[in-house]
């Protein structure tokens, strides 16, 4: 076996190899991984990350008030539209001072 070595233990009882097949999604993915569009995406996304850390965990994002889709929707957009808002104030704050 010309991959002998790290194959298998000398003296084990069974001998096996493996090889891992990527199927065609998988290839596809790790190809655009290595693409400099995705690599400036991904150092951009802890400001996404913390944005969305804020919405669940300060502004009740994290739990749906009322089922549907559509009463989701309605939430996540009022909810956006409170911490933006709150944002426009520290903003104008600054501003003024």
């Amino acid at each position: 076996c010309p991959s002998k070595e790290g194959c298998y233990k000398e003296g084990a009882q069974t001998k096996t190899y493996s090889v891992t097949i990527k199927s065609h999604e998988h290839l596809f993915q790790k190809r655009f991984q290595e693409t400099p569009y995705f690599k400036e995406m991904a150092r951009n996304r802890y400001k996404i990350e913390a944005k969305n850390a804020e919405l669940k965990q300060r502004h009740g994002l994290d739990v749906a008030r009322a089922s549907g889709l559509f009463n989701m929707e309605l939430q996540a957009a009022t909810t956006i539209f409170v911490v933006n808002m709150k944002r426009i104030m520290i903003l104008i704050d600054q501003k003024e001072e």
